[in-house]
């Protein structure tokens, strides 16, 4: 099923290469704007105006909370009938240590928010809380695809895998803009899209 798009394709594989270069663009203006630190950290409402930033040009239902219930692979997201429950406790979940960032990030994982385009806005969401609270940043590139989705996968049991996974490859180059470019294409590359560098857009 091909989304509803503002771009009025009808090609699946059209539309990925489009979403791909416009929010990979709109990823890159965050940053180089500093639009990026006006964004409110560890919240709901932060994570939707990322979404909306990356996706807003793309589709109407941008920073919107999704009105169907997805499912990646054998794994359900959180309900319908049960996601604004899910996303104020989120809100309120501490965020003082890595292990509680790395908890409120697989809390928001679960909850799946939007229709589309969650890892990709939820990994800078992370990012961000990781910056403010610890001074800290993934390297994204130190973080295997298959390694990083399995953790992810299996994290709704036991968050410990991707907690070891991520905590290796923290760095403390939290403004540097080249770690930010290559994260938003390895970020992009664990979801299937690796047509564009976000440098050269």
């Amino acid at each position: 099923m091909i989304l509803e798009n503002k771009l009025n394709i009808s090609n699946q594989v059209e539309l990925a290469i489009a979403e791909e270069k416009i929010s990979k663009q709109k990823a890159k203006q965050l940053f180089d704007s500093d639009d990026i630190n006006n964004t409110e950290i560890g919240t709901f409402a932060g994570l939707a105006s990322i979404h909306a930033y990356l996706f807003a040009d793309i589709y109407d239902f941008a920073a919107k909370i999704r009105e169907v219930n997805i499912a990646k692979g054998n794994f359900r997201f959180a309900p319908l009938m049960y996601l604004t429950q899910p996303l104020a406790h989120i809100d309120a979940m501490p965020q003082g240590s890595f292990d509680e960032i790395i908890e409120k990030y697989v809390e928001m994982n679960i909850a799946h928010p939007f229709r589309e385009g969650n890892g990709r806005a939820t990994r800078i969401w992370l990012d961000l809380i990781l910056k403010q609270e610890l001074k800290q940043v993934v390297d994204w590139t130190l973080v295997d695809k298959d390694d990083y989705l399995s953790a992810m996968q299996r994290s709704v049991v036991k968050d410990v895998e991707i907690k070891v996974l991520l905590k290796q490859a923290l760095t403390n180059q939290v403004d540097d803009r080249a770690l930010f470019m290559k994260g938003i294409d390895v970020s992009y590359y664990y979801e299937g899209y690796s047509e564009f560098k976000t440098e050269e857009l």
